[in-house]
């Protein structure tokens, strides 16, 4: 059973940092594409950052471009997200994702297995 388990969300203020990690069991890890969406309330699940699977090639949205990270440590199954210069518009549950087809993909339909989410809020 695939079980993506994310954690580190939670309350910060605008200009601030929070690291997320989202920790992986049940697949070969070092298999999969990993990826980071998000969801505020009233719109449609967005594309935030992907990872390959060895950490080679990343990919980001525009809007976090110069303020988010994404990186992954293979041997301990978790991928992150650091999350600098927060604005309120970041405010969302964020979501970890895997993809299996090796290929680094902005589209959510690709992706095969979701965590449950955390939730992040940037105050002004």
């Amino acid at each position: 059973q695939v079980q993506l388990v994310e954690s580190g969300g939670g309350l910060v203020q605008a200009g601030g940092s929070l690291r997320l990690s989202c920790a992986a069991s049940g697949l070969t890890f070092s298999r999969y594409v990993m990826g980071w969406f998000r969801q505020a309330p009233g719109k449609e699940r967005e594309f935030v950052a992907a990872i390959s699977w060895n950490g080679g090639s990343t990919a980001y949205a525009d809007f976090v471009k110069g303020r988010f990270t994404i990186s992954r440590t293979n041997a301990k199954n978790t991928v992150y997200l650091q999350m600098n210069s927060l604005k309120p518009e970041d405010t969302a549950v964020y979501y970890c994702a895997a993809e299996g087809s090796l290929v680094i993909t902005q589209s959510a339909m690709m992706y095969d297995y979701w965590g449950q989410g955390t939730q992040v809020t940037v105050s002004s």
